[in-house]
């Protein structure tokens, strides 16, 4: 942990890499909880890091930030793994949950995997939970998900900001690859956790830290780049998800990589909306900016992965 500030007793974080977000362990009097499951690839682990933490426990609680995959994708396997363990979801999610809608959900949209769970309960902005002994707010956090959830202990200065801010940015603003709006909330989102007294940051990716008001610089800066010219999102966009999906998979047929910009809805529609040319160009320029960038490597019609 950079900077490190010391975790309450009751708090454990796994730093994962990606595909998976990190998760946040509560152990306490009052129950056990966990913010936040991984992904589905990376299920096994995850559920195997909660049992060896609870040391014979039962997980009590699982809540989650937002419902994108990489967040949300252990669920299912947490859910058969503690049988009793209640589920909690933003509200403006459950319509979705409840219908299992994929669409609605983003996960046919992205390509992306997510076994299907059940819901016990919702979090509303404004809502106070306890976990692990320390209270805790629920705060709306819109920009890269309109219904996604940040969580603020004030007495700790603690602040789970999911994808909302990073030490280096922030996640992907997915509202306005849709032609809906997505800067001015996320940067609404970043001048309410201004406002906050926050001493430690857990974000949804990365390292804890403790670097706040470098962060959200940062994070403005990047923001006001990608908001003057629409494209740069779009360009950066498809480039995270391509990424995604050859970390998944390991290795992509440039005709797959073409495929996707002709018919994934996110990435065919950040091509038609903005970036422009025919599926062929916008999938050749996606690798080559991978491979500039040391993420990946051409091997004669295949993309192949670089960790």
């Amino acid at each position: 942990m950079k900077n490190a500030l010391a975790l309450p007793p009751s708090m454990r974080v796994f730093e994962r890499g990606w595909l998976s977000a990190n998760n946040i362990l509560f152990i306490g009097v009052d129950g056990t909880a966990l913010v936040d499951s991984g992904y589905v690839l990376h299920a096994a682990q995850t559920v195997a890091l909660v049992e060896a933490a609870l040391d014979g426990r039962p997980l009590d609680l699982l809540l989650n930030t937002h419902l994108h995959s990489d967040h949300c994708g252990g669920n299912a396997a947490l859910q058969a793994a503690y049988p009793h363990c209640a589920t909690a979801i933003p509200v403006g999610e459950a319509a979705a949950v409840a219908t299992w809608d994929e669409d609605a959900l983003s996960y046919r949209a992205t390509g992306q995997q997510c076994p299907r769970f059940r819901f016990d309960r919702t979090i509303a902005p404004g809502e106070t939970l306890v976990l692990g002994e320390l209270h805790w707010q629920a705060l709306g956090a819109p920009g890269h998900d309109p219904r996604s959830l940040v969580l603020y202990c004030a007495g700790h200065g603690i602040l789970l900001s999911a994808d909302a801010l990073w030490e280096n940015g922030f996640g992907v603003i997915f509202p306005e690859l849709e032609g809906e709006s997505g800067f001015a909330e996320a940067a609404d989102t970043l001048a309410m956790i201004a406002q906050l007294d926050v001493r430690l940051v857990i974000p949804g990716h990365g390292a804890p830290f403790t670097d706040v008001g470098g962060a959200l610089a940062r994070a403005r800066s990047r923001l006001d780049y990608l908001a003057a010219d629409p494209r740069r999102n779009a360009d950066n966009a498809v480039k995270v998800m391509l990424k995604f999906l050859l970390l998944e998979r390991r290795a992509m047929a440039m005709t797959e990589v073409v495929a996707l910009f002709d018919h994934n809805q996110v990435m065919a529609g950040a091509r038609r909306r903005f970036l422009g040319g025919d599926a062929v160009e916008a999938a050749d320029k996606a690798a080559a900016a991978l491979v500039r960038a040391g993420a990946a490597r051409r091997d004669g019609a295949m993309l192949l992965n670089c960790d």
